[in-house]
This record gives C-alpha cells, sequence and structure tokens, in this order.
C-alpha cells in the first residue's frame, strides 16, 4: 500500500506516497499521529483506521497522469 511517508511538522501536513506512484497530502495530522504511524506494525491499517476519511487531503501526484 504505502511506499513513503513524511511530514511537514510547521504546517501538520502527512504525505503519503502510494506504491502505485500516487502522492496525498493530508492537512491537520497532529505530530502524534504521525510517530503513532511510524510505530504502528502495519503502515496500511493504521492509515486506514485513523488518517483516511479523517482529514482534508489533496492529491499532489498521480502517477496515472504522469504515465504515458
Amino acid at each position: 500500500m504505502l511506499a513513503a511517508v513524511g511530514y511537514n511538522r510547521h504546517w501538520q501536513q502527512l504525505y503519503l506516497k502510494f506504491r502505485n506512484g500516487d502522492v496525498y497530502c493530508y492537512r491537520g495530522v497532529l505530530v502524534e499521529q504521525y510517530q503513532e504511524l511510524l510505530d504502528a506494525d502495519s503502515k496500511g491499517t493504521y492509515v486506514r483506521g485513523h488518517i483516511m476519511n479523517r482529514y482534508p487531503y489533496q492529491r499532489i501526484h498521480s502517477a496515472a497522469l504522469t504515465a504515458s
């Protein structure tokens, strides 16, 4: 599911890069949740249960749009 994770503390933005190449930015994510994600046994399960559908997000890169 996830290929990479990044976080901007100043803006409280969580960046998730998925294996298909898509990158999403989730806004308003607390640093504690970012740390919980890093510590989770299953990153995908944590993201589905605690991040997706709970925070505003924006897709900032789509592999489908650049793969031609």
